[in-house]
C-alpha cells in the first residue's frame, strides 16, 4: 500500500495489513471497521501508520501505547482518539485487556453531515488524545458498537450500508458532546504553559508536517522565526533531546511504519523520506536500528 498513490486506502489500510485476519473485523465498503480486542493487538504490533480515524474504549485491562512517539497509559473507561496518519504503536496490553474500537475513512468523516463541526474538535486531539469517559458516556459507546455491529454484519439487508452511516452519524454526534464535555477542562492547561514549553509544542508541530522532506535545525528555527541556536536551547531543555534527536527519531519510526505495515518497496520509502537514495537510507535506517530495511521487514 502506498499511502499516498495506491488506491487501498482507508478501511484497506487496516483490513489488509499483513497483521489482520479480515473475518475478525466487520466492514462496509471501504469506509467503517469495527473491531476488537484480538485485532487490534496484532494490528498495532510494530509501528504502523493508518489512513483512517480511530476510536478505541479499554474496557479490562492495561496496556501501553505510543502515538507519535507519546506514550499513553490504558485503563478501563479511557478512551483513545488516533487521527488520519498518526503513528500508532502498542508497547504493552496486560493478559486481561479487553476493548472495542472503530476505524473510519477520511471519506467518510467528509461526507457526514455537518461533521465540519466535530472536526473542528479534533486538531485539539492531537496533544489530547485520551479521555476517561463517565460511565454513562461508556455505555453509550458500548451500545454504538453493538449495534453497528451487528447491522454490519446482517450482510442480507437491503439498506445495511444506509443504515450503518446513519447510525455512525449518530455516534459521532456522541462523540462531539463527549469530547465538548472533556475538552475544556484538559484544554485550560494550555494556557499555563511556559514560553519554552509553548516553543516546544510549536517545534512539534511543525516537525510533525514536514520531518519527511525537511531536517535541518535551521528549517525549524525559521518557522517559528528563531535562531537554531535558542531552538536548539529550548527543545533540550525542555525535552531531554536535541531537535537532531527528534527528527530521527521521528524520521526512523515513520519508516518503520512503512517497513511494517505497507507494501511499499524500499526504494518507495527511501523516496517518500526524501533520502538521496536508497543506499543512503540503508546506511541511516541501519545505524540507528542496527538492521537493514530489509532486515527489519522480514523481522515483522
Amino acid at each position: 500500500m502506498d499511502i499516498q498513490s495506491v488506491p487501498k486506502v482507508g478501511i484497506s489500510s487496516v483490513v489488509h495489513s499483513k497483521h489482520i485476519d479480515a473475518d475478525n473485523i466487520d466492514v462496509v465498503d471501504n469506509d467503517i471497521a469495527l473491531f476488537d480486542t484480538e485485532s487490534v493487538i496484532s494490528l498495532y504490533n510494530g509501528p504502523t501508520k493508518l489512513e483512517v480515524l480511530t476510536v478505541g474504549l479499554c474496557l479490562e485491562g492495561t496496556g501501553t501505547f505510543n502515538i507519535s512517539l507519546r506514550e499513553f497509559q490504558l485503563c478501563p473507561g479511557l478512551m483513545v482518539i488516533g487521527l488520519p496518519n498518526q503513528i500508532i504503536e502498542q508497547r504493552y496490553f496486560s493478559h486481561d485487556f479487553k476493548g472495542i474500537f472503530f476505524a473510519m475513512s477520511k471519506n467518510l468523516l467528509e461526507a457526514l453531515p455537518k461533521i465540519g463541526n466535530v472536526l473542528s474538535l479534533f486538531f485539539y486531539l492531537k496533544d489530547y488524545p485520551c479521555f476517561n469517559l463517565t460511565p454513562h458516556e461508556q455505555e453509550i459507546v458500548k451500545e454504538y458498537h453493538a449495534f453497528i455491529r451487528k447491522q454490519l454484519r446482517n450482510k442480507e439487508a437491503l439498506y445495511r450500508k444506509e443504515v450503518v452511516m446513519g447510525l455512525m452519524q449518530g455516534f459521532f454526534f456522541e462523540l462531539c458532546t463527549i469530547f465538548t464535555n472533556h475538552a475544556p477542562a484538559d484544554a485550560t492547561t494550555i494556557k499555563n504553559k511556559s514560553r519554552k514549553e509553548y516553543i516546544f509544542e510549536r517545534f512539534y508541530e511543525a516537525l510533525v508536517e514536514s520531518y519527511q522532506s525537511e531536517r535541518s535545525v535551521k528549517y525549524y528555527a525559521d518557522q517559528l522565526c528563531l535562531t537554531p541556536k535558542h531552538l536548539s536551547g529550548v527543545v533540550k531543555e525542555v525535552s531531554g533531546k536535541t531537535v537532531g534527536e527528534w527528527i530521527d527519531e521521528l524520521v526512523i519510526l515513520e519508516a518503520k511504519a512503512l517497513l511494517n505495515s505497507s507494501s511499499m518497496n524500499i526504494q518507495e520509502i527511501a523516496d517518500r523520506l526524501n533520502f538521496a537514495n536508497q543506499s543512503f537510507f540503508g546506511k541511516y535506517f541501519k545505524h540507528y536500528t542496527g538492521m537493514s530495511p530489509k532486515e527489519y521487514r522480514k523481522s515483522r
